[in-house]
């Protein structure tokens, strides 16, 4: 809306939440929202920015008169100036409350939670309502058992254990993070749970959670609260029949295009080609929401801007800050930067027989992970030596 607006967009501007709240922050909800209690909220004008705002109101189908050849986004040709068409106008989104014909149609549902089977209560941490239960939940003494050891489940971890929590976090994966760092470099921030106090069971499946606890595969953990953080899942399911391409998200060109005219998708929700990585990512984390809008605001309004960031994301655990930058595979050779046992250290992946650096992880090492970000960005062959070496800084690893 903002970013409309700066561009000189004069048109009629309708946003639709699902939630109650007006616009906010995520990344502080696993964070400062438990810890501190802080507003995330984003204090957006809508009356100066011109906006017609819907809160509480959920989207549930979308008509869009498919065009006699629709682009695919797997295959873009040369990006479209902002439609005006009539069968643009002819478009409609249908909410649970009223239907609003629209000339473009930007999808930000984000994503939902994934939750494990049994008939015992489960919470998670998805939504500025969540983590305020959460947060009068923490108190001393309180038997926490939290699935997943990824992102969120370390975070709020930390949180609960700071509050005098009794915490369990049970993992299926063989270490922490594995799934999005690798089960090598996730396993580095293990012992980051027991020097907190918190136990870490690896290696262990849910079977079912109970009102009492979790039926683990040949065990039992009794809790009295239980926290769900097992990964997310694109919220798109009410597309289903829309004729939108739906793939891990909604999929979209390099210039956030749908499949369908005057359609794009931003944020969680979207699964991007990039042309820098070959291959379409979905990115769940906040500077995706801040800099995907940027770029559909621009060609709404007549642009032809790339989409193609190297994805970034941090997290705040254990007194530590982790940052990660790019996007590895699992064939890429993962290279260490000082002792992964000490306080502060970074790793770097590389491709290639001209190895080029494809992501890089830091904790505690700021400098480290900029400078690599834009090595990644830059596309530049490095020295896996010289990488190595702690002493030599990231930059001057560059060929």
């Amino acid at each position: 809306m903002e970013e409309l607006r700066r561009r000189g967009y004069s048109g009629q501007l309708t946003l639709i939440g699902a939630e109650d709240w007006p616009p906010y922050d995520r990344p502080p909800l696993s964070k400062r929202v438990l810890t501190d209690g802080i507003d995330p909220s984003l204090n957006a004008d809508f009356a100066s920015l011109e906006v017609d705002f819907h809160p509480g109101e959920t989207a549930v189908a979308l008509e869009v008169p498919a065009p006699a050849a629709a682009a695919s986004p797997a295959a873009p040709a040369s990006p479209a100036p902002a439609r005006a068409s009539g069968a643009a106008r002819e478009s409609a989104l249908i909410t649970n409350r009223d239907k609003y014909p629209f000339d473009h149609l930007v999808l930000a549902t984000g994503s939902v939670p994934v939750t494990l089977p049994g008939p015992g209560p489960q919470r998670v941490l998805r939504t500025y309502d969540d983590a305020l239960a959460l947060r009068a939940l923490l108190r001393p003494g309180l038997r926490l058992a939290i699935v997943g050891a990824g992102w969120i489940g370390a975070e709020l971890a930390t949180a609960a254990a700071a509050a005098g929590c009794q915490v369990t976090v049970v993992e299926a994966g063989p270490a922490p993070l594995a799934g999005a760092l690798g089960a090598v470099a996730g396993a580095r921030t293990a012992p980051w749970y027991e020097q907190a106090g918190v136990e870490l069971r690896t290696g262990t499946a849910v079977e079912s959670v109970e009102r009492d606890g979790l039926a683990l595969a040949g065990g039992w953990l009794a809790a009295d609260e239980i926290v769900t953080a097992v990964g997310v899942r694109p919220a798109v399911g009410w597309l289903a029949g829309s004729g939108l391409v739906l793939d891990n998200g909604v999929s979209v060109d390099p210039w956030l295009r749908a499949s369908l005219p005057g359609v794009y998708a931003a944020g969680d929700c979207a699964a991007f080609a990039s042309l820098r990585f070959g291959v379409r990512l979905r990115v769940e984390h906040w500077e995706t929401a801040l800099h995907a809008p940027e770029v559909v605001a621009a060609n709404i309004v007549g642009g032809a801007e790339v989409y193609d960031p190297v994805p970034y994301f941090w997290s705040e655990q254990f007194g530590r800050m982790v940052q990660y930058a790019g996007h590895h595979a699992a064939a890429d050779r993962l290279v260490w930067r000082g002792d992964p046992d000490a306080a502060t250290w970074s790793a770097g992946w590389l491709s290639g027989d001209t190895p080029r650096l494809t992501a890089v992880l830091a904790v505690n090492r700021p400098r480290d992970l900029l400078q690599g970000r834009r090595l990644i960005a830059a596309g530049a062959a490095v020295d896996a030596a010289r990488l190595a070496d702690p002493a030599v800084a990231v930059k001057d690893a560059a060929r």
